[in-house]
């Protein structure tokens, strides 16, 4: 009998015993690790490699503005909009190609630099009673948003390049990115404390809590009701915010590259890479003057350290746990244990 409460994982190592789900997680090959590879082991006080934040928005808006140009470029020659199957069609197989190529290349970067407590324990893999479970969330995440992207905001009428087309519409964009993510994070910080600090909410979220060393396929692994919010929930009151109390238009092909940061943001947070490497924020050097920047270790750590009680709670910022008094010490990432000259780079192909 499954034990439902255990992340033991050993199922990559019997094919013979594949079902269905297993064949396409192995399928797709979006593992955090190649069995076949070494993977370093580093004692906490070894130097953290940097990962420069213009890497992580050179790789985002270099996968997220691909599909806009491959659009523009159709419109350009024939003059006929996409109808809006089409255009879901095209976007969801956009976002499902971001999602792949972002936890293949934090793969490699996990083979070169580790991963946080290493030295303590590997990462958890997707636990054998739970691969259906993880490729079902897997595949809603990616279903879903774009799905309600664009039956709220898809205009035929309104051209991809149009979010960048003057001066003002650039601005637009950059505030637009930048508050997104913010918003979301105020959402997801209470929804998120609710659920540790209020004990009927917890049986939400404890699911979630069962990896101590999470890896990226296990970012929205948790309670149905979770997995609702954490998909649909949050973006959508971070959308209504962002539109009807800040003003801001929030058309289809900027809430699509909005929602790519917030995405890039979870699977790196889920990651344990042993990096120093701040969640992509236009404004995230202001952040980090106030201490409110969040790095890879930060999420790490709700996992490790936290259960009903915890710390760390935002997932694209430490603004709110800043501002409520929440925020955990690091350990790894502490600013003098980073190696500055040491540059990570996240590979483009």
């Amino acid at each position: 009998m499954s034990n439902h409460t255990s992340m033991k994982s050993t199922w990559r190592d019997d094919p013979s015993q594949w079902g269905i789900p297993h064949k396409i997680l192995n399928s797709a090959n979006v593992f955090h690790d190649d069995p076949t590879r070494e993977i370093p082991v580093h004692p906490k006080s070894d130097k953290l490699a940097h990962l420069p934040d213009w890497q992580s928005h050179r790789w985002i808006l270099i996968h997220s503005f691909l599909p806009l140009a491959l659009h523009q470029t159709w419109l350009y020659f024939t003059n006929i909009p996409f109808h809006p199957i089409v255009a879901f069609i095209f976007y969801y197989q956009a976002s499902r190609l971001f999602a792949f190529r972002q936890l293949r290349a934090m793969r490699e970067l996990g083979h070169k630099h580790g991963f946080l407590d290493g030295d303590k324990h590997p990462r958890d893999g997707v636990p054998d009673s739970g691969v259906g479970k993880t490729l079902l969330s897997v595949f809603l995440a990616g279903f879903l948003r774009p799905l309600f992207t664009t039956y709220l905001t898809y205009d035929k009428t309104t051209t991809p390049m149009s979010i960048i087309s003057s001066i003002p519409s650039i601005t637009t964009l950059f505030f637009e990115i930048s508050l997104y993510s913010i918003t979301v994070d105020f959402w997801f910080y209470w929804y998120h404390r609710i659920m540790h600090d209020i004990s009927p909410f917890w049986k939400f979220h404890r699911t979630h809590h069962l990896t101590k060393h999470p890896n990226p396929l296990l970012t929205i692994y948790a309670d149905s009701e979770q997995e609702f919010f954490d998909i649909a929930g949050i973006p959508l009151m971070a959308y209504a915010t962002m539109k009807y109390a800040l003003g801001f238009p929030m058309g289809f092909y900027d809430w699509h590259i909005c929602q790519l940061y917030v995405l890039f943001a979870e699977v790196a947070g889920h990651s344990g890479l042993r990096l120093h490497a701040t969640v992509p924020n236009p404004l995230a050097e202001i952040m980090r003057w106030f201490e409110m920047d969040l790095v890879i270790e930060d999420h790490d750590l709700h996992h490790r350290k936290g259960w009903r009680k915890s710390m760390n709670y935002g997932k694209q910022t430490r603004i709110w746990d800043r501002v409520f008094g929440t925020c955990g010490e690091r350990i790894e990432s502490v600013e003098g244990n980073v190696d500055y000259e040491n540059r990570a780079c996240m590979p483009i192909f």
